[in-house]
């Protein structure tokens, strides 16, 4: 029986990948990961993409009320990939690396008003990418986007791990 996950865009990749090497029968349906800007709409898209199927949702807390869901513990997704709440860190995943030009640059607007970087970013005092697939390519698109950020860049290598047991204790 085919197993529903509705999933941040951020993670659909790997979740995708996870349930194909593990060999789940799942049907990922992403939802846009731009919502982060907007947590308050979150819960309405993760109930349009379950279309009142029986879900699982591939989210932590996120900001969002998503109460009545199965979903992974913790406050952020980066939890599943080992971060912890480390104030004054800005967190990069490998979609956020490769998307960071359309979802952080220009989500937030700072294509069109780049003076609110300072008003964005002022509190952080680092970039953390939390690697988890690293490639040279990747590397050099997270040091862009840290210093367009201004901030210096931290890099662990995280891996897929830990969003693979969260999934497993929500699939199976």
């Amino acid at each position: 029986m085919t197993q529903v996950v509705v999933s941040c865009g951020a993670l659909a990749l790997h979740v995708k990948q996870i349930a194909r090497r593990r060999g789940w029968d799942v049907e990922v349906r992403p939802v846009p990961p731009e919502l982060h800007n907007r947590p308050e709409r979150i819960r309405r898209a993760v109930d349009e993409a379950a279309a009142g199927d029986d879900v699982v949702v591939a989210y932590a807390h996120c900001g969002a009320d998503l109460e009545g869901y199965a979903r992974f513990g913790g406050a952020h997704c980066y939890e599943v990939y080992g971060a912890e709440h480390e104030p004054g860190t800005y967190f990069l995943t490998d979609f956020l690396v490769r998307s960071f030009d359309r979802v952080v640059w220009r989500g937030l607007g700072l294509d069109r008003h780049p003076e609110l970087r300072d008003d964005y970013f002022r509190h952080y005092a680092k970039a953390v990418w939390l690697a988890q697939e690293p490639t040279p390519e990747l590397r050099a698109a997270a040091e862009r986007a840290a210093g367009r950020l201004r901030l210096p860049l931290e890099i662990r290598e995280t891996g897929v791990g830990g969003l693979e047991r969260e999934l497993e204790r929500l699939l199976c």
